[in-house]
């Protein structure tokens, strides 16, 4: 069972940064993404930004790009660098590991969550 806790979250203000991430352990697999989601209350989770099992292919959210990064430190850890935070922003991010090759699986962290100020 893949484990994978999240770090980073807290309180912002309008404008600032945050940096979140995500180290996976027990991984018994190769071939996998890892990225993130968030939840803002009362809507549905919604995809944030992934990186591909070689590291050199990340996806952003089109609404975040310019905004937030993802990059990692190797295979097992992940970053979310999120720059001129906005209000809107505020939700609970979860870190994601999806395998690519074999039997499907997904894992979930237990979420960060994170709150921008107005």
């Amino acid at each position: 069972q893949v484990q994978l806790v999240e770090s980073g979250g807290g309180l912002v203000h309008s404008g600032g940064s945050l940096r979140l991430s995500c180290v996976a352990s027990d991984i018994t697999f190769n071939f996998y993404t890892m990225g993130w989601y968030r939840q803002a209350p009362g809507k549905e989770r919604e995809f944030v930004a992934s990186l591909n099992w070689s590291g050199d292919t990340p996806s952003i959210a089109d609404s975040l790009k310019g905004r937030f990064t993802i990059s990692r430190d190797n295979a097992k850890e992940v970053h979310l660098q999120m720059t001129s935070l906005k209000p809107e922003d505020t939700a609970v991010y979860y870190c994601n590991l999806r395998r690519t090759v074999g039997f499907n699986y997904e894992a979930w962290g237990q979420g960060t969550r994170v709150t921008v100020s107005s």
